[in-house]
């Protein structure tokens, strides 16, 4: 179906593949349950399980990247990275 060229860009589609499958199985099993208190529950773990797909993704195509990218935009990227956790982990 598709020609994947790039090891790197296979792996980061596998992690968000499996990331949908998981969500999508969340969604069934709140569904199956039926009850808000299991769902919040469920919902709770896919608050630990987003936050990690997104870092290995961004390991990932960091690592792919490292040759090609000059140091300085690096560390860019790196600070935006970080910057996007602090900024989804604070509060009001």
């Amino acid at each position: 179906m598709f020609l994947v060229k790039d090891k790197v860009v296979f792996g980061m589609a596998m992690m968000r593949f499996l990331s949908s499958i998981i969500e999508f199985s969340a969604a069934v099993m709140f569904l199956k349950f039926d009850s808000i208190e299991k769902a919040l529950k469920i919902n709770a773990v896919l608050a630990l399980i987003g936050p990690t797909v997104m870092t290995v993704v961004m390991a990932l195509g960091l690592a792919g990247m490292s040759g090609k990218v000059s140091a300085g935009k690096f560390l860019i990227i790196l600070a935006g990275v970080a910057l996007i956790f602090y900024g989804a982990g604070r509060g009001r």
